[in-house]
Order: C-alpha cells, then sequence, then structure tokens
C-alpha cells in the first residue's frame, strides 16, 4: 500500500486530477487561433469547422474544440508537431468521422505532461520524502497552471516545447541517475531532444547545447557501446539542428525578416535613413518603419515584388546581428522591451472560451491560474530583476559544481546549467529573428525555462533546509 504513496504516484494522480477537471470535465478551455493555425492543419489535414464562420468569431476572440477533416498534406511545416497531432487526428477520423475534437490532442499532451511529472520526482528526490512531495507540488502549482493547459487544446507548437523541454530533462536526469546507463537511456534523451529541437525552427539551435551534453555523457562509465552511441547522438542532434534552420520555409524567412527590421531595428528609430543605409538598404524603404508585416494599408504592400531585389534578397538575420553588436543600446533597448512582457504565459489578446459559453469576445480562463497571475501581477519586469534571478541561480548551480567530486553529478549540475542558457537564447531569438512583433508569445519558452529554474531553487533551497534540519548532508 505505502507505494500509493511515494511522492512521484501522488504527484502523478494529481496531475491526472487537474488534467481532467480543468480541460476535459468542465467548459472547454483552450486557445484563439492568432492564423498560425493553418500551418499545421495543411499539413495534417484539418480545417475550420465552420466554413461561414466570421472572422472575428474565427481569430482572437473564441477557442474551438472542433475541426473538420481534410486531405492530408495540403501544405507542409518542418515541425516535430507533425507526429504529435497526427496520430489523434488519424485516430479520430476512425472513431469520429464527422469532426475532429481537438481535446484527443490534449490528452497525448496531458500524457506527456503526466510522464515528465512522474521521472522529474522519481528520480530527483529519492533521499527526502518531503522533498519529493515538495517538488510533486511545485510542478504541479507551476505547469498545471491554466497558463500552460489551455494551449493543450490548440494547434500552436507551445505545447510541444513545453512537455519536452520537462521530459528531456527529465530523461537526462534518470540516466544520471543510474550506475550504469545503457544505450536505451541515451535514446529516450534523445528522442526527447528531438522533439523540443524540432517542434518549432526558433528552437533548432537548442539541439546544439545539447550535443554538447552527450559529449558529456560520453565520459561516463556505460553500458557496451554507450560512449559510441553518445557520440553519436551528438553529431546527430547537431546536424538536424543545421538542417531544421536550413528548412524553415522560404516565406516565414521573409516575415520573420521583415518583423526584425521594420518592426525591430527600425521601430522608434532615432535616425532611420542612417540605419538602413548602414543595412544596405534603399532610403525608400524608410515608410515602412514601425509597421509589421501582416499589417494592413503600407505604403509598400509587404509582399510588394519590389521588395524581393531591394529588402529581402539584401538582407539577413547575420546582418541584423552584426548592427546589434554595433549598437548595444538599441538591442539594450529592445531587451528591456521584451522584459516588460517576459512574465506572461499566455497571450492576453487569445480568448480561452468558446463562443458557445457566452463570454465576451477575447474573455481569460482565470481557474488554477495563481502561479501565471503571480508572474503578472507580483513578479517585477525588467531586466535587472531578471539579472539577479539568474546570479542566484547560476550562483547556486556553480556551488554544487565546485563540491561534487563525482563525475556524474557534475555532468548533472552541467545539465541544469542549460535551462538558464536556452532561456537566455529564447529570450533573444525573438528580439533578433521578429523583432517587437506579439514578443509575449513568442517568449514562452524563456518563461518555461524560467519557471523551471524556479521550480529548481525553491526545491533545492528546501532540501538544503530539510538536510540542516535533521543533521543529513546532501
Amino acid at each position: 500500500m505505502r507505494r500509493w504513496f511515494k511522492p512521484h504516484v501522488l504527484g502523478a494522480a494529481a496531475g491526472l486530477g487537474l488534467l481532467l477537471g480543468l480541460l476535459f470535465l468542465g467548459p472547454f478551455i483552450g486557445v484563439a487561433d492568432n492564423g498560425d493555425f493553418l500551418r499545421m492543419m495543411n499539413t495534417i489535414g484539418l480545417n475550420y469547422y465552420n466554413a461561414t464562420e466570421a472572422f472575428q468569431d474565427r481569430f482572437f476572440s473564441y477557442s474551438h474544440s472542433r475541426f473538420a477533416y481534410d486531405h492530408l498534406f495540403r501544405g507542409f511545416y518542418p515541425s516535430s508537431q507533425i507526429f504529435i497531432v497526427l496520430v489523434p487526428r488519424l485516430l479520430g477520423g476512425v472513431l469520429h468521422g464527422s469532426w475532429f475534437d481537438i481535446r484527443m490532442l490534449a490528452a497525448v499532451y496531458g500524457f506527456l505532461l503526466l510522464a515528465a511529472t512522474w521521472l522529474l520526482v522519481k528520480y530527483n528526490a529519492r533521499g527526502s520524502y518531503v522533498t519529493g512531495l515538495l517538488l510533486a507540488g511545485a510542478l504541479l502549482f507551476v505547469f498545471y497552471d491554466i497558463g500552460y493547459l489551455a494551449y493543450f487544446n490548440s494547434l500552436f507548437g507551445e505545447p510541444v516545447s513545453l512537455v519536452f523541454m520537462l521530459l528531456a530533462f527529465a530523461l537526462g536526469l534518470r540516466l544520471l541517475s543510474r550506475e550504469t546507463p545503457s544505450v536505451k537511456d541515451l535514446w529516450l534523451f534523445f528522442a526527447a531532444i528531438f522533439f523540443l529541437t524540432c517542434s518549432k525552427i526558433q528552437n533548432a539551435p537548442i539541439g546544439v547545447a545539447f550535443a554538447l551534453i552527450f559529449l558529456r555523457l560520453a565520459s561516463l562509465q556505460g553500458t557496451a557501446g554507450f560512449r559510441k552511441a553518445a557520440i553519436r547522438f551528438s553529431a546527430a542532434i547537431f546536424l538536424i539542428s543545421v538542417i531544421m534552420y536550413a528548412a524553415a520555409p522560404k516565406d516565414l524567412k521573409h516575415i520573420n525578416l521583415y518583423q526584425t527590421v521594420f518592426y525591430g531595428i527600425l521601430n522608434g528609430s532615432p535616425d532611420v535613413k542612417g540605419d538602413l543605409k548602414e543595412l544596405g538598404l534603399p532610403e525608400r524603404l524608410e515608410v515602412l518603419a514601425g509597421t509589421n508585416y501582416f499589417e494592413s494599408g503600407t505604403a509598400i504592400k509587404q509582399d510588394d515584388p519590389s521588395l524581393v531585389p531591394d529588402f529581402y534578397s539584401r538582407i539577413s538575420h547575420k546582418d541584423v546581428l552584426l548592427f546589434y553588436l554595433k549598437h548595444p543600446a538599441r538591442l539594450l533597448n529592445n531587451m528591456s522591451y521584451a522584459a516588460e512582457n517576459s512574465m506572461a504565459i499566455r497571450p492576453s489578446y487569445l480568448g480561452n472560451f468558446e463562443k458557445a459559453d457566452n463570454k465576451p469576445p477575447g474573455a481569460l480562463a482565470y481557474t488554477y491560474s495563481a502561479w501565471s497571475q503571480f508572474k503578472n501581477n507580483v513578479l517585477p519586469h525588467n531586466l535587472v530583476f531578471l539579472a539577479i534571478f539568474y546570479a542566484v541561480y547560476y550562483a547556486g548551480a556553480l556551488y554544487e559544481y565546485l563540491r561534487s567530486a563525482d563525475r556524474r553529478r557534475r555532468v548533472a549540475c552541467e545539465l541544469m546549467i542549460l535551462p538558464g542558457l536556452i532561456g537566455i537564447f529564447a529570450f533573444l531569438v525573438p528580439i533578433l529573428g521578429d523583432g517587437r512583433a506579439d514578443i509575449g508569445k513568442h517568449l514562452f519558452l524563456f518563461n518555461v525555462c524560467f519557471d523551471m529554474m524556479a521550480v529548481t531553487m525553491v526545491v533545492w533551497a528546501a532540501s538544503k533546509l530539510t538536510g540542516w534540519i535533521t543533521g543529513r548532508v546532501n
């Protein structure tokens, strides 16, 4: 009977209860489409359920639980999300041919989140029952917040980043907890990293960081073939990252470049003409400063053929990076803007309820939202706070690293350094790749990393306090 009261079992059971209550048994809660759904819909064969639905009802204001079936691969968007969505979509077509219920997809995400919760608690709090309960409670409080779970009932790529970010670290720490890790452990770790890296194009460079971790894993003593497998996985995830970035659709690259330059660098620029000249762009483009790609009525249409030779063929993200390196104050200004929007897990302009629920357009769900509300309303939204937060986290990580003589514990410390590094990357990429456009939503992965670091710090401090009270060294 005692096994049913272990922290990881209790945590997973409570997580299941939250998932059922928030996503399946009560009023439907999802996230409204901002136009991004079409990328995945065209790939996996879905369409809007109500073909005559008004624009204001289909986008931004209301979420949708039903989607119509359509032909597979009418388009193609490179993402590991395809494998996650395609299974429930095909299964739904067999079980319920009239329409696809998005909650079938939410069930897949829910299962993966429960698996991550189970693994994180089981393999990271084995020495203390109290610490195990605290870790389980922290995971439930933070990552089962409706701000995160609402995404499960949507076709956005954000939930793929969330569940596989947690699974990657859960499986990595599980591997490092074993006396003799096996090639199978490496396969599981690699699979989670693959889905995380390939979930969104902006996640592609994450694989490079994990490639370094695989090289460190190669230094451990494992079963037969472990070292060679670790090296091969390192090379594989590095290559996949490069291919993923190179495979980005041309249209998407054009959108990102437009946003980066006109809604980023030139947005509020004190010298638009001078900036254009430095970027090697014609002066006539100054009329587009401060505009975004989806804005109507611009002086030059975003898809005007003349922009191909005058803009899209002349500029690259390398030029953007070089510009910011020459003008660090401009980068800092955009970083400050990002920091002001960095504590929002979900975009406030996308409604959570269906129109049939008779909620106001764009209404948000606040059931079980204590963590997201605390972040939004209490935590500081500035670079100074973020710098202090990171300094505290890395001071703890450095302390643990220096006091660890065991190689596996040191590699574990190195693995736990990655959430901070990925968070920095996830903070900067939207600025360099999309300007100020929809910055809050684009900082989703940064929020996941921030929250992982927060949970780690709280549980680590509690573990040290528990050890001090009980007289145990940990």
